[in-house]
C-alpha cells in the first residue's frame, strides 16, 4: 500500500461488505452512491487488487476483502473508542460510555441505576447493548460490562458485586390449572419454559442443579425477556430472579427447597479506561446501584 490507510475508505469498505451492494451501503452511510463507488475504487487502487466482484445478487467480496475484514473491524472499534475518549477529555463528567449486559439485567435491573447515573452526570451519553453472550472488552465492544461470571482476561479491572439468587416460579393461574411438581423428576410432566437453540445462559444458571436439555422445555425461546413474559402470562414454569419475582405477586415459587439457583454478578472494564473519568464515574455508580439491588 502506497500510503497510510484512509479511515473513510475503510468505513465505506465495511459498509459495502456488510450490505452487499453499493446502493444499500450508501443509504446506511448517508452518502451518494457514486461517492461510495469512488471510495471503493480508491481503496482498490491503493491496495492494487480488487475487493469485490459483481454478481446478479450484488457485490461479492474477494478473498482479499474477507482477509481484510477482521483488521478493518478492529479499526472501526478503535475509532469508536477514540471518539468516546475524546468526548470526555475536556470534562470528567462528559463523554460516551457504552455498557453491555444480559437482556434481563439490561432491561429490568439497570434502567433505574442508569437514571441515577444520568442525574449525577447529565453530560454523559449512555449506550446500552443487550446480549446474553459476553461482549469482548479487550476488543472495545463496550467500555463496561455487567457479567454473570468472573472475568478471566488479565487486562480487565473486575469487581465482584455480589450473588444473584434465582429459582423456579409459575403464575398462580398456571398452578391452579395444572398443579405443581412435587420433585425435579416430575418437571418434564409440566410446561417448563426454557431455551430453544442457545443453551449458554441456561447452562450457566443451572449447572450442577438441574438436568438441562432442550427436550425438558415445552415452551421455548432464546430470549430471556421473552421467557420472563411467557412466565408472567401463565404459560408454564420458568426461572426468575428472586429480587424481580418479589415485585410480582402473581408468581409463586416452585420446588423452592430442591432448586436453588444462583449467579455471581461482576462489573468489568478495560484497565486502560481507569484514566477515563466518564467511564470511571459510570463504573462507580453502576457498582453502587447493583450492590444496592442485590442487597435488598
Amino acid at each position: 500500500m502506497a500510503r497510510d490507510p484512509d479511515w473513510t475508505l475503510i468505513r465505506s469498505f465495511l459498509a459495502v461488505l456488510r450490505a452487499g451492494s453499493l446502493s444499500a451501503a450508501a443509504r446506511r452511510l448517508r452518502l451518494a452512491q457514486p461517492t461510495l463507488g469512488r471510495h471503493i475504487a480508491a481503496l482498490e487502487g491503493d491496495l492494487g487488487q480488487a475487493l469485490f466482484t459483481r454478481a446478479p445478487a450484488g457485490l461479492v467480496p474477494t478473498a482479499a476483502a474477507l482477509a481484510m475484514r477482521p483488521m478493518a473491524e478492529a479499526m472501526e472499534q478503535a475509532a469508536a473508542a477514540l471518539l468516546r475518549a475524546a468526548e470526555g477529555a475536556d470534562d470528567p463528567a462528559r463523554g460516551t460510555v457504552r455498557i453491555t449486559a444480559s437482556e434481563v439485567m439490561g432491561a429490568q435491573v439497570l434502567p433505574p441505576i442508569l437514571a441515577e447515573l444520568q442525574r449525577r452526570h447529565p453530560g454523559l451519553v449512555l449506550e446500552l447493548a443487550l446480549e446474553n453472550r459476553a461482549g469482548d472488552l479487550l476488543r472495545r465492544d463496550a467500555d463496561i460490562a455487567v457479567r454473570m461470571f468472573r472475568p478471566k482476561q488479565d487486562a480487565l479491572l473486575a469487581r465482584r458485586i455480589g450473588h444473584l439468587g434465582l429459582g423456579l416460579y409459575a403464575h398462580r393461574d398456571y398452578l391452579t390449572r395444572h398443579g405443581a411438581p412435587r420433585s425435579v423428576a416430575e418437571l418434564p410432566l409440566f410446561h417448563v419454559i426454557g431455551f430453544d437453540r442457545d443453551d449458554s445462559s441456561a447452562r450457566a444458571v443451572a449447572e450442577g442443579t438441574l438436568p438441562i436439555d432442550r427436550t425438558l422445555f415445552r415452551v421455548r425461546s432464546d430470549s430471556d425477556l421473552a421467557q420472563a413474559a411467557l412466565l408472567r402470562a401463565g404459560l408454564g414454569i420458568g426461572a426468575m430472579q428472586h429480587r424481580l419475582a418479589a415485585d410480582m405477586p402473581e408468581l409463586v415459587p416452585v420446588l423452592a427447597a430442591e432448586v436453588q439457583l444462583g449467579l455471581e454478578v461482576w462489573l468489568a472494564m478495560h484497565e486502560d479506561q481507569r484514566g477515563n473519568a466518564a467511564v470511571r464515574a459510570a463504573f462507580e455508580v453502576l457498582g453502587e446501584g447493583l450492590g444496592a439491588f442485590l442487597g435488598k
